[in-house]
């Protein structure tokens, strides 16, 4: 009965002021609807390659070898060498002007896609426009976490990755649609409409942030907010006192925490697994199939349910661990789940429906954005939210690292249909992460327990008028353990 009573407590919610009930509604209106627009735009637009890819791209630009990964991987380069930079910049200009601005930059990278003659000219459209989207995903995480209490985090974070993968949804069928109802208008295919259609219905997302987004709770203006409502949004997430970020300091703060390196190498981990569904595989299995031809209907729709795999499982396993804790759960399931999915697609003779079964399941991956992203946010609640940004920009900068070269070595769009030596690799990322999440967990248990050592010391001490003292000494000491 206790797990039923804690689902019940959960939808129910915490028994909460009017007031915080009127600021929650208004920052899940504003706040998350604007963040879970853009998301759902960006994942439109990186699934578009693929899609457009098998719907008479390769065939019009004329595609050699491994150019798709290639182009892919363009693109990855240039969104990590945003992400940091852009993540830091969040800091300094007001999020409310930076993610619009940059919203429109993408959109119309992604419109001058439609205009390419060759895939080079792809790969360099592609590497300013990686550049753009990367504000979107470590930052909008930031944000979030400036806004949402612990409890409130898990549900919003999986609202936020689900609309992404919602977009990459959509985007299947608005191939689909595109390419039976535009293909051939005003001599047009219908994958060059299909990038001009993403990049004109990007655009009102970025003029909604413009006018309504609210920046983070210590800097916001926004006129929808009362003031007892502005007041109450500092109190409910405390801000720690900031460190300048270019500093000297700052820099070797960050590196002393553990928290940087066990989640930026938990998210290398997380992003590698992500493989199949990020790199369009399915799409290049199905085209490329040795005994099936596909029609570019089928080539866009099927692949579609890996997508809403990942939605459901993206919901259901942050309510779950929103509910009963323990994060830290997706991290094992995602080990079992790429050991097995990468066994299925390895052994010969595995039918068709077990190969679409597989990478179905493969979708379930997903989950960990949600969960990794909300754990770091959960376990840095009480560091300066600069330095949450920066090891939140760096897990996604790791894993953007690895997707630069990775998908070149293991997931080569000539490897399709079978992918051998990605599944194997699948494998040993599975293996791997299960190993690297109990790494995790006891890390922070132990600093968790070194944590109430230093409470326990200041309270005690409190009778001496010594409680500051041993506070300070005891946070300082910390900081610096990794």
């Amino acid at each position: 009965m206790a797990p039923f009573k804690d689902i019940m407590h959960y939808f129910r919610g915490e028994q909460t002021s009017a007031l915080e009930k009127k600021l929650v509604f208004k920052m899940d209106f504003f706040i998350l609807t604007f963040c879970c627009l853009a998301y759902f735009m960006n994942y439109l637009d990186r699934a578009s390659v693929g899609q457009a890819y098998v719907s008479g791209m390769q065939e019009d630009l004329h595609f050699q070898g491994a150019q798709l990964t290639e182009v892919n991987t363009i693109y990855a380069v240039g969104y990590l060498l945003g992400i940091i930079p852009n993540n830091m910049l969040l800091t300094y200009f007001k999020p409310g002007r930076f993610f619009p601005f940059m919203i429109v930059v993408w959109a119309l990278l992604t419109m001058c896609n439609a205009a390419a003659s060759r895939p080079q000219h792809l790969m360099a459209i592609r590497f300013f426009q990686g550049y753009a989207e990367s504000c979107i995903f470590a930052g909008t995480q930031y944000v979030l976490g400036s806004w949402y209490t612990k409890k409130e985090l898990g549900k919003r974070t999986a609202l936020f990755t689900a609309s992404g993968l919602a977009g990459g949804l959509f985007g299947g069928f608005l191939q689909t649609g595109i390419y039976r109802s535009m293909n051939g208008l005003a001599g047009l295919a219908g994958w060059r409409w299909l990038y001009i259609i993403d990049g004109i219905i990007t655009l009102p997302v970025a003029a909604y942030g413009y006018f309504l987004f609210p920046d983070i709770p210590a800097t916001t203006t926004a006129p929808y907010f009362s003031e007892e409502e502005k007041q109450l949004a500092r109190l409910r997430v405390p801000v720690v006192e900031e460190s300048r970020i270019l500093s000297r300091d700052f820099v070797s703060r960050v590196f002393k925490l553990w928290y940087f390196y066990g989640f930026v190498f938990l998210w290398i981990l997380g992003n590698c697994s992500e493989s199949l569904g990020n790199q369009s595989l399915m799409n290049l299995y199905l085209k490329g199939h040795p005994e099936e031809h596909y029609t570019v209907y089928q080539l866009n729709n099927y692949p579609t349910g890996l997508q809403a795999i990942g939605i459901v499982s993206t919901l259901l396993w942050a309510l779950g661990t929103d509910i009963f804790g323990r994060r830290w759960l997706s991290g094992y399931y995602v080990a079992i789940t790429a050991v097995c999915v990468g066994i299925i697609l390895l052994v010969p003779g595995v039918p068709k429906a077990g190969k679409y079964a597989a990478y179905y399941w493969s979708g379930s991956i997903y989950c960990i954005q949600a969960t990794f992203f909300a754990w770091a946010n959960d376990s840095m609640r009480h560091q300066p939210p600069a330095l949450r940004a920066v090891v939140i920009a760096c897990m996604n900068f790791g894993g953007n690292v690895f997707q630069a070269w990775w998908p070149l070595v293991f997931y080569r769009a000539d490897d399709a249909p079978d992918f051998t030596r990605g599944m194997y690799a699948l494998i040993g990322i599975g293996i791997v992460m299960a190993f690297w999440v109990s790494a995790m967990l006891y890390m922070e248990r132990s600093y968790a327990k070194k944590h109430m050592d230093v409470l326990d010391a200041a309270e005690a001490s409190s009778s001496n008028g010594t409680t500051h003292d041993v506070i300070t000494a005891g946070n300082k000491g910390l900081d610096s353990k990794v």
